[in-house]
């Protein structure tokens, strides 16, 4: 499968990183906004084609698979381009600015008939199975609440910070928390709770994020762009608790049994060594196209659509709107 990097910027180059080793994935183009920039990104990582112009790559026939690696705010532009091209989109979290765009593309790619996905890595992550699995064995009792936070110092991102780019928090890292509870427990949600601490720009510098479910379990989230965070994700039962080291990229599960005078550890898994994480949504993007189909089991356009209903919601208490909607 050969792949065409949109965008030249971090998460392109990690993305680069992560697919070099892959025996059966190619780095085959990079496009920036720069012939130079795009020429020096490709003799660093090993690409094949380097493209001065995002338009120029995806009009590339041998490009099997697109991953938009620019900010939030121009997700929905390229892929819509990518599509319209004929290209096959893995396409960065969050998937878009807001539900309208979301719909959009997807309703394209199922007219296209191509592939459409949202790397949201957690999705993919063997780790998921795993909390899935301890979960579903019931050795937590009745699952009754559960807690995340995530936070690290990206304040001086300027990406982060600008309106225009659909910066803050929201889509950047309370999309993690959010789908830390969604894949843990659904989203059969009665309401949302949320409030935030805006930056000078006005966007959400942290967030503090409460849901209800329809059936009484509640989900804590709490993120930040101004400093580093546990990082941590519990999951409450009758009978124990789990916890998660690092949500955002799950490194160690370990379960709890219920006795507050003497914790003990009732299982401790260590997750698979893995090169940097970004491989399973790639490796599952492949996995779909090989099957035929349009959308990834791992992380289908029904997650993608509610999850940023979800946001949406939350951008509407917080009283967001960005310049561009």
């Amino acid at each position: 499968m050969r792949v065409g990097i949109l965008g030249a910027g971090g998460i392109a180059i990690k993305m680069a990183k992560t697919i070099a080793p892959l025996a059966e994935v190619e780095n085959y183009a990079i496009a920036a906004r720069d012939y130079d920039r795009a020429e020096a990104f490709a003799k660093t990582y090993g690409f094949e084609k380097a493209y001065g112009s995002y338009e120029d790559m995806l009009n590339d026939e041998k490009v099997d698979l697109v991953y938009i690696a620019v900010p939030h705010s121009h997700h929905h532009k390229w892929t819509i381009e990518a599509l319209k091209a004929g290209r096959n989109v893995l396409c960065e979290k969050s998937f878009a600015a807001n539900t309208k765009q979301a719909e959009e593309m997807i309703a394209l790619a199922e007219e296209k008939k191509l592939l459409l996905t949202e790397a949201i890595w957690t999705r993919y992550m063997p780790s998921r199975k795993i909390i899935d699995d301890i979960v579903k064995s019931g050795k937590l009792g009745e699952i009754v609440t559960i807690d995340s936070n995530l936070g690290y110092r990206i304040n001086k991102n300027e990406r982060m910070l600008k309106p225009e780019l659909a910066g803050g928090c929201l889509l950047d890292l309370t999309v993690y928390t959010l789908n830390f509870s969604s894949m843990i427990h659904g989203n059969d949600i009665k309401r949302i709770s949320a409030s935030m601490i805006p930056t000078d720009t006005g966007v959400d510098g942290q967030d503090s994020i409460m849901v209800e479910y329809s059936d009484g379990v509640m989900a804590s989230m709490f993120t930040t762009m101004y400093g580093l965070t546990d990082r941590r994700g519990l999951v409450v039962g009758t009978e124990g608790f789990l916890c998660v080291q690092n949500i955002n990229n799950p490194e160690k599960i370990t379960v709890y049994e219920p006795d507050r005078d003497n914790l003990k550890i009732k299982e401790e898994i260590i997750v698979p060594e893995q090169i940097t994480g970004y491989e399973y949504e790639v490796l599952a993007c492949k996995k779909a196209l090989e099957e035929g189909r349009i959308e990834c089991e791992e992380m289908p356009h029904s997650e993608t659509i509610t999850i940023m209903r979800q946001m949406d919601e939350i951008r509407k208490q917080y009283g967001i709107v960005f310049p561009f909607e």
